[in-house]
Order: structure tokens, then C-alpha cells, then sequence
């Protein structure tokens, strides 16, 4: 009865937030369309469970939420810092703090109770500028986290990569170098080809440079930073002796200073047939720009590793100036909807199509 009743009251709940979120502004296409599916402070990166939990990490708190199948939020883990990142594999959710990687262990068997994370690796810099980490597991069943580079623009030996860490050895290896800050990747369903968005660096005006959306089908390639942005602009600084086609390009320049963070593959069945292994990014909102960019999910559609059209998909965050939300993070949920997670109006967004079975 207990949980009844408190399933029930966080269901007013996000009713009441739902009706102060202006969502009649939120733009999709024909079909679609979003709702509040729970309210969790400061909600940054998502990783889905086994059971159907999905669990949200945080940059400005110190606590790990887990939203219940049936809409129930509870903490799964406290007293930590900067717990943004979230990955979940074979019963156990790995939780990444600035410069270290925990795990607990059957974490779905009781979410209102469960064990305590354990430290299971501490060897990561603990700088926090672009430190926060996001964390995935990949085909290989490695854990990928990425070192963000610890300064806007600047070579440091060491950052600016993503590596993987083998659970067992405990062996970290570098895969990708000179990615300045990436907050989101994912691997191509069928090619299982890593894709991860790339944050460009400030202060060289409004619209320079871009952010990215890359493609690094094997190890040990090289995507620029410091020394060339944006697949054809050289750094002022850095890229004086270098040449942009030393290194990989992009597959997609994104919009200049949009924040691109999460994305995802579209797995589900919810959704029309064209949106199936296409790529949804996460657009946190431009910081430092005179007109603000961003606050939205984009579309981008590939075909044989190509990237055929780059679209806004759900808009309306933002108005003028005026900001409403700004998207983190997507997870394809097990029905097919779409969860994003929104730091700055602390819920999670489901987006669904009306042809849902």
C-alpha cells in the first residue's frame, strides 16, 4: 500500500511539473509527442537496465536516481562527486566520478535498498575542468571513458581521449586521441562502429568552431584537437605547424557551440521505419554565445557510414532568449519511446509515436 501511495503522489507530482513545463512549445513531427515521465534534480547522463530501470547520473549533485518501471524515483547511491557518468552491464550499474569508477552489484534486485558501490578502479585524473565522464560499455565489453582535455585549448599528454578499461585486468588503453570534451557515444548497431559527439572550443567567436559528430571505425585514429578544429580550421595557437588534414574529419559538423552531448543509435520498434539506426544528439544549449544555439535533440541520418542530413527533431526549449530546458542525454526505452534527460528543468522527457502497439 506504501508504494502504492507513493507511486501515486509522484504521479501528481510530475503531472503538477508537467503543467508548469511548457511543453505545448516542444516541435516534433507528426506523430510524436513528449511528456514527463519523472522528475530527478540536475538529470545528466541515462543507462537502461536489464529490468527496464533507467538510471540517471548527475553533475551538480551527489547522488545516482534510478526511475522504476513504473515511474517511481529512487536514490540508488549518495555522497558521491560529479556521479554523471552511468553504464549498467550484466546485473551491476558502474557509476563514473570525476577520476573514479564504482560498481553495485544487483542493483535491480532491490533499487530502494541497494548494496553500496564499490570502488572498482581510481587511476583517472581528477581534473575537473571537462572532467566530468560519460561512460558506456562496448561490443567488446569494455568500459569506454573518455579523458576530456583540461583546459579550453591546450597539449597535454594523457587527455583529450577516449579509452576503454578492461574490468578484469584492470587495463586501460587509449582508442581514439585528440577529442577535446566528448559527452556522448555509441556504436552503430550493425557495423558496431563507435560514433561519439565532440565539443569545439570557445573564444574564437560565435560560429567557429563547430562541434562534431565523429566516426572512429578503428583504434588509434586522430580527430584533431588541439591543433585543428572542426576538420579545416587550424588552431591560431596550436595548429601553426600542423596541417587539418593530418587528421581524421568529422563526420558531421554540428552547429558552432551547441553543446552536443548524448546520443544514441534509435533501436526500438516505437518509431516510423526511417528512424531506425538513424542517430539522435542531445543538444545542451549554447554558454557563451551572443545569441544562444542549441536546447534541442537533432536528427542525423547516415547511410553506409555517411551522414546523409543533419535536422532538428524536437525544438521549443528554447524561445528568443528565454530557456526552458536543456537536453543531456537520450536512451531508447524498452517500448521504443525515447528518454532525455534535462539537467536544468531536473526530469526526464519520454517521447513517444502514436502508431505505439
Amino acid at each position: 500500500m506504501r508504494s502504492l501511495l507513493a507511486a501515486l503522489a509522484l504521479g501528481a507530482a510530475s503531472s503538477a511539473l508537467a503543467q508548469n513545463l511548457p511543453l505545448e512549445r516542444i516541435k516534433l513531427p507528426p506523430g510524436f509527442k513528449i511528456e514527463v515521465l519523472a522528475q530527478v534534480p540536475n538529470a545528466r547522463s541515462l543507462a537502461l537496465g536489464a529490468r527496464g530501470t533507467l538510471f540517471v547520473g548527475s553533475r551538480s549533485g551527489s547522488a545516482v536516481h534510478a526511475v522504476l518501471p513504473g515511474g517511481r524515483v529512487v536514490k540508488v547511491a549518495e555522497g558521491m562527486s560529479i556521479p554523471n557518468g552511468v553504464a549498467f552491464r550484466d546485473g551491476a550499474l558502474y557509476i563514473a566520478e570525476v577520476g573514479r569508477i564504482f560498481r553495485i552489484e544487483r542493483v535491480e534486485e532491490n533499487p530502494e535498498s541497494p548494496p553500496k558501490p564499490t570502488l572498482l578502479f581510481d587511476k583517472l585524473p581528477r581534473d575537473i575542468h571537462h572532467g566530468w565522464k560519460f561512460i558506456r560499455f562496448g561490443p567488446d565489453g569494455r568500459l569506454y571513458i573518455p579523458i576530456g582535455a583540461p583546459c579550453n585549448v591546450c597539449a597535454r599528454d594523457g587527455y583529450a581521449l577516449i579509452g576503454s578499461l578492461n574490468l578484469q585486468t584492470k587495463e586501460f588503453q587509449t582508442y581514439a586521441r585528440g577529442v577535446r570534451n566528448t559527452v556522448g557515444f555509441d556504436w552503430h548497431p550493425i557495423t558496431r562502429e563507435l560514433w561519439f559527439t565532440d565539443n569545439g572550443r570557445d573564444w574564437l567567436g560565435d560560429e567557429l568552431p563547430a562541434d562534431e559528430l565523429n566516426r572512429a571505425p578503428r583504434p588509434g585514429l586522430h580527430f584533431g584537437f588541439p591543433y585543428c578544429h572542426q576538420g579545416d580550421l587550424q588552431d591560431p595557437e596550436f595548429g601553426r605547424n600542423r596541417k587539418c588534414s593530418e587528421f581524421e574529419p568529422p563526420a558531421r559538423n554540428l552547429g558552432p557551440h551547441v553543446a552536443a552531448l548524448g546520443m544514441r543509435f534509435y533501436t526500438g520498434g516505437m518509431f516510423p521505419a526511417q528512424y531506425r539506426n538513424q542517430i539522435f544528439i542531445a543538444e545542451h544549449g549554447s554558454w557563451n554565445r551572443s545569441r544562444k544555439i542549441g536546447y534541442q535533440i537533432s536528427l542525423v541520418k547516415i547511410e553506409n557510414n555517411k551522414v546523409m542530413s543533419y535536422e532538428p527533431f524536437a525544438t521549443g526549449w528554447l524561445q528568443g532568449e528565454s530557456v526552458s530546458g536543456r537536453p543531456v542525454d537520450v536512451e531508447v526505452l524498452p517500448d521504443g519511446s525515447l528518454a532525455v534527460s534535462d539537467d536544468y528543468a531536473g526530469v526526464i522527457y519520454r517521447i513517444s509515436h502514436a502508431t505505439s502497439r
